[in-house]
């Protein structure tokens, strides 16, 4: 997605001019996206459902962003199977163009992942490997992110799985609730509750805060301001991702709250300037009211930090989450691709997600794992995986240009609806259709 530093990497900055991508289409298509050679959807009959163990070293690609997750799956795997992966971690803000060179030259790796954001791009330059029936096979197939498995299905086809996940969240200081006289234990269910509650924690004074939001960062706002409208059960953009609905009447009302935020001096300074490689670290402070953050910061708060987790509400309520991360797939000319799969079906089995994912306190990529023995003993984490399943992951192949470039038509309706009058918000949302069309 956007464009920032720190553990929400799918917030980083949208790297222009990604190269060879389109061209390199021509290249991996002519090695074959189906059948059951190197890029085969089928694997060969011979392939069980779990793929081959039998002592390959395979080669994967991660963004830095997923480091941690990353080679923590890794490590674990190499540790029980046959098959060695041997991971390369990739600046994140140099990612896309070394994919698109390696995809140029027919030279990527087995196993390469992508921020779930830019995976259209990848499944419509055919990028990765069709793997259709051996996701369709695995037991729990239902029950993986489906908005993870969306974003990655091209023509009716499945090309990737979810690798690390990353939603958006309310945090909430259960601390300065309790001296607001808010019950720490209900946090805000409704857009105007959220405002009602960081109003009242704001009237504390001295150097506390209502709230907090990246102004002048597009992917935060993507990831933090569109659950609103999707818990609504409002879409934002149209199914394939070429138009954009963000001037509707439940845009307007959140448009409308951050103004009012802006406006009365709820919003904690900076947020103005605020390009999200500082925003996350507002919150930990101990200063603000409540805010939507990354799930990810959950581990790095202070030890004594009293805070809550709750999902992010729409105007008259409902609960939805941006659910960005990581996908992963088989790279479109990997001779390994039962080798390959071994590694994914493994990585989405229960002692991967549960004694390495969330044990490491991130976020599951089975829904039917939400509540496990390391989340049970903390019910943020469990809020945290049970709100998988009210997630969305946009679609548009146009994403990092109109959402996450700060030149792009986006940052220009956030920034006129929240910091200006908000009469030009109509017009905003035809340039962002303009762009998402381009």
């Amino acid at each position: 997605m956007g464009s920032t530093t720190g553990p929400h990497g799918h917030l980083r900055r949208f790297a222009t001019g990604v190269v060879a991508l389109l061209a390199a289409a021509s290249l991996v298509t002519a090695c074959g996206s189906g059948g059951d050679g190197p890029g085969g959807g089928g694997g060969g009959a011979a392939a069980d459902a779990n793929g081959v163990d039998d002592g390959t070293t395979l080669t994967m690609w991660t963004r830095a962003a997923t480091r941690p997750q990353s080679e923590a799956l890794v490590k674990a795997y190499n540790a029980s199977h046959r098959n060695k992966v041997e991971l390369t971690v990739v600046p994140t803000d140099d990612y896309q163009a070394k994919v698109g060179a390696a995809a140029g030259s027919r030279d990527l790796p087995d196993l390469f992942a992508s921020d779930v954001v830019f995976v259209p791009n990848y499944t419509s330059s055919r990028l990765f490997a069709d793997i259709t029936e051996r996701v369709d096979a695995l037991p729990f197939a239902d029950d993986l992110a489906q908005s993870h498995i969306k974003a990655g299905t091209y023509e009716g086809r499945k090309y990737v799985v979810p690798h690390t996940l990353d939603l958006s969240v309310l945090l909430y200081n259960k601390e300065l609730y309790r001296k607001a006289r808010l019950d720490p234990d209900k946090p805000p269910t409704t857009l105007a509750e959220w405002d009602r509650h960081a109003r009242a924690v704001d009237a504390l004074g001295e150097d506390v805060a209502g709230t907090f939001f990246g102004g002048n960062c597009g992917g935060c706002g993507v990831f933090t301001w569109w659950p609103s409208i999707w818990a609504a059960g409002e879409e934002v953009l149209h199914e394939e991702g070429t138009g954009a609905n963000l001037d509707s009447d439940t845009a307007r009302k959140v448009y409308d709250t951050y103004r009012g935020w802006v406006r009365d001096g709820i919003v904690a300074p900076g947020a103005r300037d605020e390009t999200g490689t500082t925003w996350t670290g507002v919150f930990p402070k101990g200063k603000v009211g409540v805010m939507p953050m990354p799930s990810t910061t959950l581990g790095l708060m202070p030890e004594d930090l009293d805070f809550g987790v709750a999902p992010i509400p729409g105007p008259d309520g409902g609960r939805s989450t941006f659910v960005g991360g990581d996908a992963i797939g088989i790279s479109a000319t990997s001779d390994k691709t039962d080798q390959a799969w071994n590694f994914l079906a493994w990585s989405l089995g229960d002692e991967a997600q549960v004694d390495v994912v969330a044990a490491h306190k991130d976020v599951v990529a089975r829904t039917d794992l939400a509540a496990n023995k390391h989340s049970v003993a903390d019910p943020r984490l469990v809020t945290i995986n049970e709100l998988v399943a009210d997630g969305r992951t946009p679609y548009a192949l146009k994403f990092g240009q109109t959402f996450n470039d700060p030149n792009g038509p986006w940052l220009t309706l956030m920034r006129n609806a929240v910091f200006g009058d908000g009469t030009s918000v109509e017009k905003d949302n035809e340039a962002v259709t303009a762009s998402l069309a381009d």
